[in-house]
């Protein structure tokens, strides 16, 4: 009989009460537990404290400039490579989009939270896919 599973603990950098609930959500979907930080200050301190195997991070909520502030996540937890999940909004400023691309830093469009975190959290978690996986919530 197999042991019980470790449920995975991510990290949700977003200010926005109602994006911070569906990701929660989505998330709960995956079988993981969540912890929620406001801003980028907050989650460093969290992950200076706790073990996370993923960080969903606003970009928004990171100021300094996301790629900053994933190069400062990965310095405090270097199991972290990897496994930063910026998600974008709105953003009129292509260079911001240009500097995730060059920095190899993972991100979705807020407007495709739904339908691609799904896959991509799964990615960053390292789940196995298979058919009866890839459905979406």
């Amino acid at each position: 009989m197999a042991g019980p599973r470790l449920r995975r603990k991510v990290l949700i950098v977003e200010d926005e009460p109602s994006i911070r609930n569906i990701l929660y959500v989505l998330l709960a979907g995956l079988g993981c537990d969540s912890d929620v930080a406001h801003d980028a200050a907050q989650a460093l301190a969290m992950l200076r404290q706790d073990r996370f195997e993923a960080v969903l991070l606003d970009l928004r909520a990171s100021d300094p400039p996301p790629e900053q502030v994933v190069s400062a996540i990965t310095e405090v937890r270097p199991s972290l490579v990897g496994r930063v999940l910026v998600i974008t909004g709105e953003v009129s400023d292509p260079q911001t989009f240009e500097s995730l691309e060059r920095s190899a830093v993972p991100h979705v469009a807020r407007s495709q939270i739904t339908s691609h975190l799904w896959m991509r959290m799964r990615a960053l978690l390292g789940f196995v896919h298979s058919s009866a996986d890839s459905r979406t919530p």
